[in-house]
């Protein structure tokens, strides 16, 4: 342990930046305990604490910046890239969205607060073409309070926390053990959990050649679009005869959709998550038709099939 403590005495400074950029990407490292011992090693007089508060603002804005940029050149594709990498691929986005929509630009400042959502503010920040310079001012502002709201107690506290390192250090490698053990059985509990999910959700799905055939077929089957407005900016296409029934809308207008025709849906989260969630509440309504489309519009779309273009705000 006591090699440890040297490691971060010696490179307190790499580690604050590697780890705080490491959770911006989207990794699943807490940045926060790096963040107090930062703030402790300030105050032992062991790390500049400007250069702490720099240091994790900078890893911030890099990787916050990446997913900015990412979001304004690939727009509803990055979307899908992070519900796949996350370990709640359900609300992974849908959260981020709604606290988008109340709170618009300011949703920066306090993304990095709640869990889940600092990864993909930035890329919904780009996707709605954002400015770069109103993107750094508020994300800037928001990297600044979030790493001085962790930084700033490690330091008034350092006397505690020191006390509490040399408790720690009498652990010595167990305790190391023990924290990458407690991490990796979170880690573990949620991807089982998402697992879980998926097979209680596994429904057979529709591709979108097969939906081709049957409107080729003159079959008029009711295709619904289950995309909250949000996602139908980021991706504003939908196909053609559509009906458009966000997931809320659904759960109480399903008495509007014909019990005698097949259904399809489609939503915009990966592994049609929503939708085959969707296809449970309507089978449990009475709709035995019905079945979730392979990849949604975008699948649709990449096989150059017709598409509507929406309008304006995507209604």
């Amino acid at each position: 342990m006591d090699e440890v403590t040297q490691f971060l005495i010696r490179h307190g400074g790499l580690v604050l930046f590697a780890v705080v950029l490491a959770e911006q990407v989207g990794l699943p490292i807490p940045a926060v305990p790096v963040l107090l011992a930062a703030g402790a090693l300030a105050g032992m007089g062991k790390m500049n604490l400007a250069l702490a508060v720099v240091l994790g603002v900078t890893a911030c804005l890099l990787g916050d910046l990446l997913w900015y940029y990412l979001g304004r050149r690939r727009g509803a594709q990055v979307l899908t890239v992070l519900c796949r990498i996350s370990l709640e691929p359900d609300s992974c986005v849908r959260r981020t969205e709604d606290f988008f929509v109340r709170h618009g630009t300011r949703s920066l400042i306090w993304a990095k607060f709640i869990p889940g959502l600092s990864t993909v503010t930035p890329a919904l920040a780009g996707i709605f073409g954002v400015s770069v310079e109103r993107f750094m001012l508020y994300n800037g502002f928001g990297a600044l309070l979030w790493t001085a709201a962790f930084v700033t107690p490690g330091y008034l506290f350092s006397d505690q926390l020191e006390q509490v390192a040399a408790q720690a250090a009498r652990w010595g490698s167990s305790l190391v053990v023990l924290v990458a053990g407690a991490l990796a059985l979170y880690i573990a509990y949620k991807y089982i959990h998402r697992q879980l999910l998926l097979r209680e959700l596994r429904i057979a799905r529709i591709t979108p050649d097969e939906l081709k055939l049957m409107l080729d077929a003159g079959h008029e089957p009711v295709i619904v679009d289950l995309r909250r407005s949000l996602d139908r900016q980021a991706n504003p296409y939908s196909i053609p005869g559509a009906l458009w029934m966000a997931v809320e809308e659904l759960e109480h207008r399903h008495h509007e959709i014909p019990r005698d025709r097949d259904v399809i849906l489609y939503c915009a989260c990966p592994n049609e998550v929503t939708a085959a969630r969707m296809a449970l509440l309507l089978k449990r309504n009475g709709i035995v038709r019905v079945r979730p489309l392979a990849g949604g519009v975008e699948a649709w779309r990449t096989l150059n099939f017709p598409v509507d273009e929406l309008g304006g705000q995507g209604t």
